[in-house]
């Protein structure tokens, strides 16, 4: 294969089939797949060698090949940011469920944008778009995810960055901030520990710092009959709402077999 662009089927199926092995030799259980994505990612052989060694070494696809498929849609990912996950697709369900045409959505811990371009892209009539995250490197990506919805983005810590023409205004405010407790880091996959933020990882002690301190400034931001929806664990799932009540908010939970999801979905008493 001279180039990943015009192979010929022969040289094409050898190559893809040394990739393929080379990725399951080092672990990846869809050898095959990946090989097909890295091949279509590189601009010839050199550059897929340089891209299949990177995975095989034990980044994430996604880093390598430069985005993430999230609802349908292809989001911009790249080192140092973290992948957006399938499961978070639940949360983005039920916000679009929430949402009503022309809603003012707040993705908050936005990282790479993800939540608030499909929220954005799934609600008919469209969106006013806010994103706001404390990781520069990852709003790198954010800004061009959101792009294409007219999306703004706010760096800095959680509520903070905000402007003031936005209190009282969020109708739906999506939040995946991190809840994994800080002593089970460890025991992430080392895709995850190795190669994400750890500030998009940890969540403290319990993993619920994060979750409490949205919860406790939440309120203001919200418009009336606005919605708040965080994803958390089953096993926290009682702790987040309960610090959700505490910030002056009514809950609800939502699970999904599926996804393999919990959602807690707050509004305002």
């Amino acid at each position: 294969m001279t180039t990943p662009a015009d192979p010929t089927p022969t040289t094409r199926t050898a190559t893809l089939a040394a990739l393929a092995a080379q990725l399951r030799a080092a672990g990846c259980v869809f050898a095959e797949e990946e090989a097909e994505l890295l091949a279509a990612a590189a601009r010839d052989d050199g550059h897929l060698a340089e891209l299949a060694a990177r995975r095989a070494g034990g980044e994430p696809l996604e880093h390598v090949v430069g985005w993430a498929e999230f609802c349908g849609l292809r989001m911009e990912v790249g080192a140092g940011a973290f992948v957006p996950r399938r499961r978070t697709e639940f949360l983005v369900r039920e916000a679009v469920a929430l949402a009503p045409p022309g809603a003012v959505v707040l993705d908050l811990c936005c990282g790479v944008g993800a939540l608030g371009a499909a929220v954005a892209a799934g609600v008919a009539g469209g969106v006013e778009l806010h994103a706001a995250d404390i990781d520069p490197a990852a709003l790198v990506y954010a800004r061009r995810n959101v792009a294409p919805y007219g999306g703004s983005v706010w760096e800095g810590d959680l509520y903070g960055p905000l402007p003031d023409s936005l209190r009282g205004r969020v109708d739906v405010l999506v939040v995946n901030a991190p809840y994994v407790p800080t002593e089970e880091i460890g025991f992430m996959p080392s895709e995850a520990r190795d190669h994400e933020p750890l500030v998009s990882l940890d969540g403290g002690p319990d993993g619920l710092d994060l979750h409490r301190r949205v919860a406790a400034g939440a309120l203001p931001w919200l418009a009336p009959g606005g919605h708040l929806l965080i994803e958390t664990s089953a096993r926290q799932c009682p702790s987040t709402a309960a610090a959700l009540n505490a910030g002056g908010l009514e809950t609800r939970v939502a699970t999904s077999e599926e996804f393999c999801a919990t959602v807690v979905i707050a509004a305002g008493s």
